[in-house]
This record gives structure tokens, C-alpha cells and sequence, in this order.
């Protein structure tokens, strides 16, 4: 039987031979204690709120699954973009996180290698910076009465984030990176195919492309629906879209891609209640490996942007009925 790394090496490969499904996050280790993520991201807490590098207000609340964003007209950072240079300051990465890898490359030392792959994590994407600072409403406006401005920012913002890119990737040497950005709402993107086109896919596809030459997997997660853009996510270098909502077509897009990238997720977070049922869940587990399976290059995943659930039973019994289909099917 292939090791957890290898079935997923397998599985991303175009003609790749598989023994399984991936279950979830196995084949991975998330390396949560490098200097970007402690910098940018170290002070979330829960119960509190904080503001982050950039000026943005976060609340965590005891009974929030994880932090928000909370953007008011009394809060935003750029309440008008074509004057974004006048709020907006940008984190100095380079001046931060250049040193001080000791304990992350020591917690990376500790996995083998051998038998899992490490991972590195971007939260916050560069679509999901822009409405940190202005808001939904103003970020998606703003791509029709202000683009120039608004592509202005955007070029800032991505640059940002290709220094964090490249930070990660000549530091920590990961075998996959986790990259967050998320474009879609559950039936439809956030903008029009060619805003995101016009907007986002260059600045995209020179990050990852940074990546995929210094030989790390490149997974991007967006819990969205994104059929209209999956052949430009494909063609950007993206290997594994890591959040695929199951009202996507699944089955329809795995035949377009032909094994061009890996499709991740698929589980309907619905069953993720404190008063789902063991066989609720069995059943609805089930139901997406059966239907996904067969396609190939899919990987029964929450949706969430990293592993576990909201409430930990749910999360045990996806990962044992994952298990239970494979044994069922690939003997």
C-alpha cells in the first residue's frame, strides 16, 4: 500500500495511479510557527479583539469557529481608494520575518519526510485583503467606478504577498503550500470571470509560478463556487483547489480538467453540528466518495480552509467512513 504521501503524489499526477482517496489533510503537516504566520497572524486570540498589520479590526469571539474581519464605515482602512496610498500602510515582511526561523525549521526537521509532506500556510489572500480594508460592497464596486485605483492597490497587495510567497518558500522549503484567497460565494463568484481575469490571475499566476519552480505543491483554498475560472486556476499553476463546495458540478468539472488539477473537498458542511448523527454523517460521506471517486483526482475534504471541523465528532467519523470506503472499494 502507498504511503499517505505518495497516494496524494499519485493522486495529483495526470495519469497518476492512486490505491485510494487521500483522507483529508493526512498526507500533511501545517507548520503554524513560522515568523510570516506570528507576524501577521499571531494576535488572534479567542474572546479577544484585535487589529492586525494592516489596520484591520478582528473579532474572535469564545463562540466564533475563528476570526472575522469586522469592517464599518467608522472602521474601514480605506474609505476611498483613489487616495489609498494616504491609508494604506503595508506589514514591512522583509524587515520581520527575514530571521528568526529557528523554530519553524526545527518543527519541519521533526516530520518524516519519508511518509508525509510539509506544509506552509498563506491565510488572506489578495482578494480578501481588499475588502479587510474597505469592505465587500466598496472592493466589489470599487473593480467598476474606480479600476485604476483599485488595480493600483491590487498590484501593491500581491506584491505583498509574493514577498510573503517567497519568504516562505526560501526559508521553510515546504513541499505544499496552503494559499488562501477566496472568490466565490456558494452559487456564483464574487465579480464577473473577467474582473477576476483582468484583476487577479497575472499577480497569481507569477506567486505560484515562484512556487512551482522551486518544486513546492501549490494548493489553493477557496470554499466557493468557481466553475466559470477552473481552467485559468489550472493554467496559473494551481495543483489542488482545496474547498470545492459541493454545489459545484463536480463530476463536470473533473471531465474538463482531465486531471489537470485535483479537486478537494466536496463534503456538504451541513453535517458539521454539535447534533449530527453518526449515521448522518456516514451517509453524506459516502454519498460524495461515491459520487467523486470514480472521476479521479478528488479528495474528500471539509470544506474548511484547514483540517478539522467545528465540532470534533463530526471530523472522527468523516475520517473513519473515508477510511471504511476505501477498504470497501480498493480492498
Amino acid at each position: 500500500m502507498l504511503t499517505a504521501k505518495q497516494n496524494f503524489l499519485e493522486t495529483i499526477k495526470v495519469d497518476g495511479k492512486p490505491d485510494r482517496l487521500v483522507n483529508q489533510y493526512e498526507p500533511f503537516v501545517h507548520i503554524g510557527n513560522d515568523p510570516l504566520s506570528v507576524y501577521t497572524r499571531g494576535n488572534r486570540v479567542r474572546g479577544k479583539t484585535s487589529v492586525d498589520r494592516w489596520g484591520t479590526t478582528i473579532l474572535f469571539p469564545e463562540d466564533a469557529p475563528g476570526p472575522m474581519p469586522h469592517v464599518t464605515d467608522d472602521l474601514k482602512v480605506c474609505p476611498d481608494v483613489t487616495e489609498w496610498q494616504k491609508y494604506v500602510k503595508v506589514p514591512d515582511l522583509l524587515g520581520n520575518c527575514s530571521e528568526g526561523w529557528e523554530n519553524a525549521l526545527a518543527t519541519a526537521a521533526e516530520v518524516d519526510r519519508d511518509e508525509k509532506l510539509v506544509m506552509g500556510f498563506m491565510g488572506t489572500g489578495i482578494f480578501e485583503q481588499c475588502h479587510f480594508l474597505m469592505g465587500f460592497e466598496d472592493t466589489l464596486m470599487n473593480f467598476l467606478l474606480e479600476p485604476e485605483a483599485m488595480k493600483d492597490l491590487v498590484a501593491t497587495v500581491a506584491e505583498y504577498r509574493f514577498q510573503y510567497a517567497k519568504l516562505l518558500v526560501d526559508n521553510l522549503k515546504p513541499d505544499v503550500i496552503l494559499s488562501h484567497d477566496d472568490w466565490g460565494a456558494k452559487h456564483s463568484l464574487f465579480m464577473d470571470p473577467d474582473i477576476w481575469r483582468e484583476f487577479f490571475k497575472e499577480h497569481y499566476r507569477r506567486i505560484y509560478g515562484y512556487m512551482r519552480e522551486h518544486d513546492v505543491i501549490v494548493i489553493h483554498h477557496a470554499d466557493s463556487f468557481l466553475e466559470p475560472i477552473i481552467e485559468d486556476m489550472a493554467e496559473i499553476g494551481i495543483q489542488v483547489w482545496q474547498g470545492v463546495l459541493p454545489e459545484n458540478d463536480i463530476v463536470g468539472m473533473q471531465k474538463k480538467l482531465n486531471g489537470k488539477m485535483t479537486l478537494m473537498g466536496g463534503l456538504d458542511a451541513t453535517i458539521d453540528r454539535v447534533d449530527s448523527t453518526d449515521e448522518e454523517i456516514r451517509a453524506s460521506v459516502r454519498k460524495a466518495c461515491e459520487a467523486y471517486g470514480p472521476g479521479g483526482h478528488f479528495i474528500p475534504c471539509m470544506t474548511y480552509g484547514l483540517s478539522g471541523t467545528i465540532y470534533p465528532h463530526t471530523d472522527e467519523i468523516i475520517r473513519d467512513e473515508i477510511e471504511q470506503y476505501n477498504k470497501d472499494t480498493y480492498k
